[in-house]
């Protein structure tokens, strides 16, 4: 199980430094009120799709250790159910593809995403230094 933990463990930084890309391109999206792109969708789609490959990790990593025998204290329950709703929250371009300005949509979406990221990971002993 060691190596579906360092799996997750890598897959958070890629998605952070993913998200900070996204957040830098909704940005310049939003200032230069240009059309939201094939590209734009594409980062958007791609940052949901890693949330949701590492939420589909941490889930398998969380049963089979928690029935393996770790069990299930309280911060892990915490942590699991703080990075689904990042997760649901990551998926807001696609949950409100019709909003009249997309980047904001997406922009909010990516930072409301990471914030609870942040602090869904802080909360795990040892927390970012894992």
């Amino acid at each position: 199980m060691t190596i579906l933990l360092e799996i997750h463990s890598i897959l958070r930084w890629i998605i952070v430094v993913i998200g900070f890309i996204a957040i830098v391109k909704f940005l310049l999206g939003m200032a230069r009120k240009s059309a939201f792109s094939k590209m734009d969708h594409g980062l958007s789609s791609g940052f949901s799709g890693l949330m949701d490959l590492q939420i589909t990790l941490g889930l398998l990593y969380f049963l089979i250790t928690g029935f393996g025998g770790v069990g299930f204290p309280p911060f892990r329950i915490e942590h699991m159910l703080t990075m689904l709703i990042a997760a649901v929250v990551g998926h807001g371009p696609s949950m409100f593809k019709k909003a009249a300005n997309k980047y904001t949509t997406a922009f909010y979406s990516v930072i409301g995403a990471l914030i609870l990221i942040v602090i869904g990971v802080y909360r795990l002993p040892g927390g970012w230094s894992r």
